[in-house]
């Protein structure tokens, strides 16, 4: 079984680079500096370096017709860059972070989910897969409920 990891699309973020903080503010999305080493960037998968300018902003990650509807704030660096892909390979987000995992079904609806510690998303991963009901995976940082990436088989 072979699965593969995400970035957003960049496209709907990119006429957000560079408006003032007013114009932000009107949209409901705060820049922010980077101050620590835990501000993941949803396009590249990575945290963002130190002083770097990312937009705070509320994403829909699970737009479906069910209570599984769900958004949540999430980063985006505010530089031009695409969707990073990783097949069969965790990105450099989850490497150190809690995940919950949790498998949807073709409808939507939630089949299974998980924890998975640092080091063990690509085990949680497989582990739900195994599942044939479920056809995609949603990565959240379970620390702070945020979307972080969508999994699909490949």
């Amino acid at each position: 079984m072979t699965y593969k990891v995400t970035g957003l699309d960049p496209t709907p973020y990119r006429p957000l680079f560079g408006l003032s903080d007013e114009e932000l503010e009107k949209r409901g999305i705060v820049r922010m500096a980077v101050t620590s080493p835990t501000f993941p960037c949803r396009v590249s998968l990575t945290d963002r370096e130190l002083g770097e300018s990312v937009l705070l902003l509320n994403h829909t990650s699970h737009d479906v017709a069910n209570p599984y509807k769900a958004t949540h704030a999430i980063f985006v660096t505010e530089t031009d860059q695409e969707a990073a892909t990783y097949v069969d390979e965790i990105p450099p987000v989850f490497q150190k972070r809690v995940l919950s995992l949790r498998g949807f079904d073709k409808d939507g609806m939630m089949a299974d989910a998980l924890l998975t510690q640092p080091g063990e998303a690509d085990a949680g991963i497989r582990k739900l897969f195994a599942n044939p009901a479920i056809a995609t995976i949603h990565a959240h940082n379970a620390t702070r409920g945020c979307f972080s990436a969508r999994i699909e088989r490949n």
